[in-house]
């Protein structure tokens, strides 16, 4: 849009500025004061002008040292001005003095750009896959001064500057230069460096100020409920995660074992006084209890930047940004790095479907709606209160998209979560009649959110192809997690929610009703290889009253745990890589709040510690059985054994993958042992039980086949006769010969 500048001559026959421009400096509203401020030249010679408020007198030095002339004051506000005596534009620092005292300075107007025309050029275009190198605060080195690089995108502002308290807040003093082809706004300020909070001050169209704004790219904010940025150098870890991430690079993730544990790290542990861990006490407890139990992957709830605990993280204002909940951002690489050199993975869940409408956030960003829709159908969530990213934006999908590539590239993550994929699919979602707007072909699909999914999956995979992208979309939208090339959303994984439901629906039934949803925990094999699966235990199944996974249960409490253990084991020997929420892996009693630490001290009796050494057992099995994991998507990986036993809730399958012995999968899922109880297998000969969810040490009642059952061809097929112990589930591994 066209916007009012100040158009007036930089200067009159006498070298010095026009009155209107001097006083629009003092004011803060000159639209252009690079056009004012700085060095600036005058028939032959050279003049500079500044404004430094509280000063009474100020001298002119280079930056080597030379004194470079007397400015005079204009302005009782602060504007200086006069002759130099240097022959070569460059640089000044300046001495200022009044009768309090005096100060140094160096003059941000009197140095040039940082950024170049490539810059204007890949960020007009959209393309531009560094952004976070570019826009965001840096510290640079610039012309024989070192100090800090700022630059952000306000197409549609009247003026832009950044405060901090090195101009005390004040707007006047470091306006910033527009690049008026990008709607870029850049300063590079000398003398100040990183750990200084900052924010933008933003004049909008109207000529409006604006309550002051976050930086979208800062990479450090303060510590909630202060909301500043604040400079921050780039992680200066020395990493040593070289063999991790080679190794995920040649994988094929479809076909390796993945078990992921949700953490919320802000109440996964607390100290005895309810603060916070910081990183570096999370990797002393998290990583080793996580190798211990046995979960190859650690999954954070998101740890960008966010003003309210309660969001949990879900409503972010700093998506480049490690909270400052837990210390500085050189810490999550720290972690990071640690988990990585003990083999476990790191995967943030991401946010890019939506934004809280924060003052000092995106919302209304220059004083239009910048990063979101401006019509409400389109720009505002119902569920969440939020704004929802315009889509169609280039440099809205740019600003997206350098985010995913940033966690890959600056902390080694290993994967993102992608929240929400649901609500970015379809215009309609959580909307009546009328309160949305379809799609250019009058349908309900958001055709420019499946474009810039598509784009973030290109992009990581294509720069980062050891990390893996996860989409939590509950619909049946097709081919969520097939190539784009074939017309997918290019995402690695989808998590499996009509699992969740139909065994959660089943196991709460008394297992005296089961038999009569069968069906329950059949129908998900008919389409349990139409998407690379992940089956979820989240968060979302423990909060708003929903109780905990143990309460969700039918039965007393014995029936209970060995539901769980079995349940557990049931979804271990499943098709689909794994996840589970922190605290369910021993069974916490109480449902989940982020404002309290797990139930820990629940490990020291007999019944959650036997829970959790089940899935500790299950995760060492699912890692070292391929059987179990290396056709996790692909149908040959899977075939029924017993499918319709519905009378007595038998379920069983068989699990083969190349390179292992085939394991078979058998469920009991009522408190009935079933002795003599005949399996069909596909080969005679010794299976070894591997695992019996009703063992005693696991605090069951100890039933089971003496760790190994035989087949035999009888009439022409090949079956075991065996004890189905109560409540349980049981694995059995063909003995090679």
């Amino acid at each position: 849009m066209k916007k009012p500048r100040a158009t007036a001559a930089t200067s009159g026959p006498d070298g010095l500025a026009p009155a209107s421009d001097v006083a629009a400096i003092v004011a803060g509203t000159h639209g252009d004061p690079f056009a004012v401020l700085g060095v600036h030249e005058v028939g032959k010679s050279l003049y500079a002008r500044c404004f430094v408020p509280h000063a009474e007198f100020v001298t002119a030095y280079t930056l080597t040292g030379t004194i470079a002339g007397e400015l005079s004051r204009r302005d009782d506000g602060g504007f200086f001005e006069g002759k130099l005596s240097i022959r070569k534009r460059q640089p000044l620092r300046y001495h200022a003095r009044n009768a309090g005292g005096d100060w140094w300075l160096t003059d941000p107007y009197s140095f040039g750009p940082v950024l170049g025309p490539m810059d204007d050029y890949y960020i007009a275009q959209g393309s531009h896959l560094r952004l976070f190198d570019k826009l965001g605060a840096h510290v640079i080195d610039h012309e024989g001064a070192s100090g800090v690089h700022f630059a952000v995108w306000a197409p549609n502002a009247r003026r832009v500057s950044v405060v901090g308290d090195f101009n005390e807040w004040d707007g006047r003093r470091h306006t910033m230069r527009d690049r008026r082809d990008t709607g870029i706004w850049e300063l590079f300020v000398p003398d100040i460096g990183a750990g200084r909070p900052y924010k933008y001050e933003i004049i909008g169209p109207d000529g409006v100020r604006l309550p002051l704004k976050a930086d979208p790219f800062a990479f450090k904010s303060e510590l909630r409920p202060a909301t500043a940025s604040v400079v921050a150098v780039p992680p200066a870890h020395e990493w040593g995660d070289e063999a991790h991430r080679n190794f995920w690079r040649n994988a094929d993730h479809r076909r390796e074992a993945i078990s992921i544990y949700e953490v919320h790290a802000g109440s996964w542990q607390l100290h005895d006084d309810g603060t916070f861990l910081s990183w570096d006490e999370l990797a002393d407890r998290l990583i080793p209890y996580v190798v211990e139990t046995g979960f190859t992957h650690i999954e954070f709830m998101p740890i960008s930047e966010h003003p309210y605990d309660p969001s949990w993280g879900y409503q972010t204002t700093g998506l480049y940004a490690p909270s400052a909940r837990f210390g500085d951002p050189d810490g999550f690489a720290r972690f990071v790095d640690g988990a990585h050199r003990a083999g476990v993975g790191v995967i943030l869940d991401w946010v890019p479907a939506h934004f809280p409408v924060d003052a000092h956030g995106l919302a209304n960003f220059d004083g239009t709606a910048l990063y979101e829709h401006a019509d409400p159908r389109k720009g505002f969530h119902p569920d969440w209160n939020t704004a929802i990213y315009n889509f169609g934006r280039r440099e809205v999908v740019s600003f997206l998209v350098n985010n995913a590539l940033f966690w890959a590239e600056k902390y080694h993550v290993d994967g993102l979560r992608v929240d929400a994929v649901a609500s970015m699919l379809y215009l309609d979602y959580s909307r009546k009649a009328g309160e949305w707007i379809p799609n250019e072909k009058g349908g309900r699909e958001n055709l420019e959110a499946v474009s810039f999914l598509q784009k973030m999956n290109k992009e990581v995979y294509g720069h980062h192809p050891g990390v893996m992208t996860i989409a939590e979309e509950s619909t049946s939208w097709p081919k969520v997690s097939a190539p784009v090339h074939e017309g997918g959303l290019g995402f690695g994984f989808k998590w499996n929610m009509g699992f969740m439901h139909d065994t959660l629906e089943y196991f709460s039934k008394e297992p005296i009703f089961r038999k009569h949803h069968h069906n329950d925990l059949t129908f998900g094999l008919t389409y349990a290889f139409s998407e690379n699966f992940v089956l979820p235990l989240s968060h979302d199944e423990v909060v708003h009253g929903k109780g905990t996974l143990l309460g969700k249960m039918a039965g007393d409490d014995w029936q209970k745990f060995a539901t769980l253990r079995a349940y557990y084991a049931f979804m271990w020997g499943y098709p689909g890589k794994k996840l589970l929420f922190m605290g369910q892996e021993f069974a916490q009693r109480r449902e989940w709040s982020e404002a309290r630490a797990l139930d820990w001290n629940l490990l020291e009796f007999r019944p959650h510690r036997g829970v959790w050494q089940t899935v500790r057992d299950l995760n060492y099995l699912y890692r070292s059985r391929p059987a179990l994991h290396g056709r996790d998507c692909e149908p040959e990986g899977f075939s029924w054994l017993i499918v319709d036993d519905s009378q007595n809730s038998v379920f069983a399958w068989l699990r083969s993958a190349p390179g292992g012995n085939p394991v078979a999968v058998i469920s009991n899922f009522t408190p009935v042992p079933r002795d003599n109880y005949r399996v069909p297998l596909p080969t005679a000969g010794k299976w070894r039980e591997i695992i019996n969810t009703d063992a005693s040490e696991y605090g069951g009642s100890g039933k089971g086949n003496g760790g190994m059952v035989e087949a035999r061809a009888e009439g022409g097929s090949i079956s075991a006769t065996m004890l189905l112990p109560p409540l349980s589930t049981i694995m059995l591994e063909l003995v090679a010969d």
